[in-house]
C-alpha cells in the first residue's frame, strides 16, 4: 500500500471506526495551520509535531504513528501537568504535511498536530562607539551625544542590572567577546566540565546555556553566530570599559538558548529553547525574560503553549515584529503576534524618528517602537564577511526589528534591577506606560510611541 493510501485509511476508515468525524478537531488552530501552509510559510518537509492528549497510552500513540507510517524523531516535551507528550515525527515519503495534519487532528488521542515551522532572525541587515556618536539608540534628547529618538538608556538613573538575567533565544553568542565576557551569565546549578547534569534539568554542562540546534552545550560556534552576538551587545555590552559599545544594561547577566542554525530554526527546537529558559526560572534564576529576535512560519499551538508556560513562570517574551513592512493586524506574524499576555512585540525606528520602511507594525498586535536601524553592536571577532558588513574589529552596524527588540529586553532588565519585586506584568505595563508619543508610531503600535529608558 502506498503511503498516501495508508494516510487515506487513517483519515477515513480508522477515524470513523473511532466514532470521530473528519472535522472533529480537538485542539490547536488547524484553520491557521492550513492558512500558513497555503501561504507557503517555510517548514521542515516531511516532519510533523503531534501533541497527544493527557493520559494517551503508548498503544494509542502507536496507532497514530502506524496510521501515518511515521517514525518518531524525538520527544519535544514529556507528558505532565495535565498535558500529554509532544513529539516530532518523520512522515513516510509521499505523505504531505498538510494531509497528515488534517488526518491526525481528528484522532481522539491527539490534541493538535502541526508542521515543524522554520524561523529566521529578523535582521535586515567612555566607550569608543558611544563617544563617537554611533550608538544613537542609547542616547536621549539631552546629554552628549544626544538623539531625541534614542531609547534614553544613557540618561537612565542606573545602567546596571546587577544579578538580573536576560535569556537570548537566537543563534549563539560570543560570550568571551571583549565587550561581553564580564556580563556572560552562567547557570548557577551547573559545575563546568564535570560531564554531569548537576541541576538535573536534562542538559549536561549547560554552563552558558544550550545549543538546541546542535544538541550540545557549545552555544558559540564561530562567526556564524553574529546575529546572536549583536543582540547580546545591545542588551548588555559592558559599559565604561573604554572598549567598543555599551548596552542598555552596563552590567547584566546573559544566558543563551541557541536554536537558530545556518538553515534557521524549527518549531520543535524553539519550544525546547523556551521551556529551557522557563526551567531555569523555575529553579530560581533571576531571569526577567527572553529576547526573541526571530520569526516566520505559521501558527503553532505548541509554541504558544510554551510561551504561556513562560508567562506562568513570570517571564516576559520580548519579540521582533518582523521585517516585511506588513500590517500584523491583518497579516498575522509569529511569534510576536500570539495573544499571550507576556509578549512585548517591537517595531523598529530610524534615527530620524521615522518608522523603518521594513518594520512590521500593528495598532493592536505590536506594542512599542524602539531604535532598530544603523545599530552598532558586538559581532564575533573574525575577519570576513558578516551579515551586513566586513567584520574585522568585533563590531558592526545592523538593521532590523531584531535590533529594536534587545533595546526593550535591556530596558526590562533595568526596570527589574531597580524594582526587584516587580512582576512581568508590572514591567510590561511600566515600559509601555512610559513610551514617548511619536508621530511615526501613532496608530502603528499599541502605545503610539517609542521606548524611553531615561525615566525608569
Amino acid at each position: 500500500m502506498k503511503p498516501c493510501c495508508k494516510l487515506a485509511v487513517l483519515s477515513a476508515a480508522v477515524l470513523l471506526s473511532l466514532g470521530l468525524s473528519s472535522t472533529a478537531f480537538a485542539g490547536g488552530r488547524p484553520d491557521l495551520v492550513a492558512k500558513g501552509l497555503k501561504a507557503g510559510n517555510p517548514h521542515q518537509q516531511g516532519e510533523l509535531l503531534i501533541q497527544f492528549k493527557a493520559g494517551t497510552s503508548a498503544a494509542d500513540q502507536a496507532v497514530v504513528r502506524g496510521g501515518l507510517g511515521a517514525q518518531k524523531i524525538k520527544t519535544v516535551r514529556g507528558a505532565g501537568n495535565g498535558r500529554g507528550e509532544l513529539s516530532l515525527f518523520k512522515l513516510s515519503p509521499g505523505v504531505s504535511v498538510a494531509e497528515a495534519v488534517e488526518a491526525v487532528s481528528a484522532d481522539r488521542s491527539v490534541d493538535f498536530a502541526e508542521p515543524n515551522w522554520i524561523y529566521t532572525h529578523s535582521t535586515f541587515s567612555n566607550d569608543p562607539q558611544f563617544t563617537s556618536g554611533a550608538l544613537w539608540g542609547m542616547y536621549g534628547a539631552s546629554g552628549t551625544p544626544a538623539n531625541q529618538f534614542g531609547s534614553g538608556a544613557s540618561l537612565a538613573s542606573s545602567n546596571n542590572c546587577g544579578s538580573v538575567y536576560v535569556g537570548i533565544i537566537d543563534e549563539g553568542y560570543m560570550f568571551n567577546h571583549e565587550d561581553l565576557a564580564a556580563n556572560a551569565g552562567t547557570n548557577p546549578g551547573e559545575i563546568a566540565g564535570n560531564g554531569r547534569d548537576d541541576d538535573a534539568n536534562g542538559f549536561v554542562d549547560d554552563v552558558y546555556g544550550w545549543d538546541f540546534d546542535g544538541g550540545n552545550n557549545s552555544v558559540f560556534d564561530g562567526a556564524g553566530d553574529d546575529h546572536g552576538t549583536h543582540v547580546a551587545g545591545t542588551i548588555g555590552g559592558v559599559g565604561n570599559n573604554s572598549k567598543g559599545v555599551s548596552g542598555v544594561c552596563h552590567s547584566v547577566k546573559l544566558i543563551n538558548a541557541k536554536f537558530l542554525g545556518s538553515q534557521g530554526g524549527t518549531t520543535a527546537n524553539a519550544i525546547a529553547a523556551v521551556d529551557y529558559m522557563t526551567g531555569l526560572k523555575n529553579k530560581g534564576l533571576n531571569l526577567v525574560g527572553t529576547n526573541n529576535s526571530w520569526g516566520g512560519g505559521g501558527f503553532s499551538q505548541g509554541l504558544k503553549d510554551a510561551i504561556d508556560r513562560a508567562g506562568a513562570a513570570d517571564l516576559l517574551f520580548i519579540a521582533a515584529a518582523g521585517n516585511s513592512g506588513a500590517n500584523n493586524d491583518t497579516t498575522a506574524s509569529y511569534p510576536s503576534g500570539y495573544a499571550s499576555a507576556n509578549i512585548i512585540a517591537v517595531a523598529a525606528l530610524v534615527k530620524d524618528g521615522t518608522l523603518a520602511t521594513y518594520s512590521q507594525y500593528g495598532a493592536t498586535t505590536v506594542d512599542i517602537c524602539a531604535p532598530g536601524s544603523g545599530i552598532v553592536s558586538t559581532v564575533p571577532v573574525a575577519s570576513g564577511k558578516g551579515r551586513n558588513a566586513t567584520v574585522t574589529s568585533g563590531y558592526a552596524s545592523y538593521n532590523g526589528t531584531s535590533m529594536a527588540t534587545p533595546h526593550v529586553s535591556g530596558a526590562a532588565a533595568l526596570y527589574k534591577a531597580l524594582n526587584s519585586t516587580a512582576s512581568a506584568a508590572t514591567i510590561k505595563s511600566a515600559l509601555m506606560g512610559k513610551a514617548v508619543p511619536t508621530a511615526s508610531c501613532n496608530g502603528k503600535v499599541v502605545t503610539n510611541g517609542r521606548l524611553d529608558v531615561s525615566t525608569l
